[in-house]
């Protein structure tokens, strides 16, 4: 049985630091697109950031430069560092992979499919 295990979320302050991680179950991640998603109440889900099987990264717009993605294939985890934190950071972390073609894997990609559960992060100001 799949699972992404993730773990890290927590209440903090604005200009904080959090990392996430996301241990996945049930498949070796090696061969495998990473990513992570989030949503906020009353928003739709947005693409945080993607990582290629090569350690290709890429990132939304909002968080580039802040949060970095990266990838474990011996502990098969990923782990997402965010820095400086802002309150428009607040939502529902969730973990993602899957398999495509190449050039697929990229922050958002339809190929990225979420596990169930999420962290929540809260930033405050």
């Amino acid at each position: 049985q799949v699972q992404l295990v993730v773990s890290g979320g927590d209440s903090v302050q604005a200009g904080e630091s959090l990392k996430l991680s996301c241990e996945v179950v049930g498949y070796n991640m090696e061969t495998y697109c990473m990513g992570w998603f989030r949503q906020a109440p009353g928003k739709e889900r947005e693409g945080v950031a993607a990582i290629d099987t090569d350690g290709t990264a890429t990132y939304s717009e909002s968080v580039k430069g802040r949060f970095t993605i990266s990838r474990d294939s011996a502990a098969n985890t990923q782990h997402l560092q965010m820095v400086n934190l802002k309150p428009e950071a607040s939502a529902m972390y969730y973990c993602a992979g899957g398999v495509g073609q190449k050039g697929q894997c990229r922050v958002g990609s339809w190929i990225l499919q979420t596990g169930r559960q999420g962290t929540q992060v809260t930033v405050s100001s």
